[in-house]
């Protein structure tokens, strides 16, 4: 048979076919964050929507619509999946140990405590949620949704539980256990989850009827979470920052997610598994996060620089290491 006609007339490896094929994977990954993002910046730009709009449309996509897609991607799990106990502990290790290294390292390092509780948090705590599950979906379908889905149900409540504490003690306030417990347990996103960990374990089907409305409203988070997140960000003056957010930066979207890969290869994760732990670990920083600096004592002008650099950078960083991990077999 004779070789195939190169484009251009431009004689190409024949690894090529692969490499586009990692190349088209990692673009279905990202290319619709970057609508979805793109879009809401425009509209706002433009003068469709306001900014105080869509802080009202985001408040209601976190209490109403986020519960649905917690609930619906565990209530779809199969009755025969095994909650992956020891991915579960492992991951949950992995970041109870990076917040005990940031506890330990950043004080001394940075004298502001304003400052400090800010760059820790930014640290450990990604926008999980908003890109873990649809991106584990779009790579690996209903089992990287589910698996994404159940460690969200698990990491949430840490990741708002240890800013909580770190709040507190930087500002030299009192850590009340009962009100740390009530903020965890009404969290929408964990009442959602529980929700569908409830149906999941007891068997309960839902009528047809009640499943449609449900996985359409499970449908509409993410794109109008990411439309609302995408009209708000901001490039504010950073260069009076740039030391505290260069390093961080490089390690949330570089050396975190580096170093997921190795603990993955080395514990024998499953390439879902794998997929899943390297989101949460190089997923931007949490929109949240700034919320509670700005109310909790923090930086609040630092903490929204880190949710607007990140996200923007996190496109290119993602698309690199899904683009790798299929190179190297990673995926599939």
């Amino acid at each position: 048979m004779g070789q195939a006609r190169k484009p251009f007339g431009i004689h190409l490896p024949e690894r090529r076919p692969f490499m586009l094929q990692s190349f088209l994977i990692a673009v279905t990954a990202v290319l619709p964050f970057i609508v979805y993002l793109g879009f809401g910046a425009i509209c706002r730009r433009v003068g469709w929507v306001s900014e105080e709009f869509l802080n009202k449309l985001n408040s209601v996509v976190f209490k109403c619509f986020f519960p649905f897609l917690m609930f619906w991607n565990i209530y779809n799990v199969d009755a025969d999946t095994q909650i992956r106990g020891r991915f579960l502990a492992i991951c949950v290790g992995s970041l109870a140990l990076l917040i005990l290294l940031l506890c330990l390292t950043v004080p001394r390092l940075v004298k502001a405590k304003d400052k400090c509780s800010v760059i820790i948090q930014a640290a450990y705590r990604s926008n999980f949620v908003l890109f873990g599950i649809p991106m584990a979906e779009s790579v690996f379908g209903a089992e990287g949704a589910a698996l994404a889905a159940m460690l969200v149900a698990v990491v949430v409540p840490l990741y708002n539980a240890f800013a909580v504490i770190l709040f507190e003690y930087y500002r030299g306030g009192e850590i009340k256990a009962l009100t740390l417990l009530k903020n965890i347990v009404t969290n929408p996103l964990i009442l959602g989850a529980l929700v569908g960990i409830a149906f999941l374990l007891l068997g309960i089907k839902l009528p047809v009827g009640l499943e449609k409305p449900i996985s359409e409203f499970s449908g509409l988070t993410t794109p109008i979470a990411l439309f609302c997140l995408g009209g708000t960000l901001h490039f504010s003056a950073m260069k009076h920052n740039q030391k505290y957010l260069t390093p961080v930066l490089v390690l949330k979207l570089l050396v975190l997610p580096l170093l997921a890969t190795l603990i993955s290869s080395l514990v024998g994760f499953s390439n879902v598994e794998r997929f899943v732990f390297l989101i949460m670990s190089g997923a931007p920083v949490a929109v949240s996060s700034y919320t509670m600096a700005a109310n909790m004592g923090g930086d609040g002008e630092l903490a929204g620089e880190y949710v607007v650099l990140s996200t923007v950078l996190s496109i290119g960083t993602l698309f690199a290491f899904i683009f790798v991990y299929n190179m190297v077999g990673f995926i599939g």
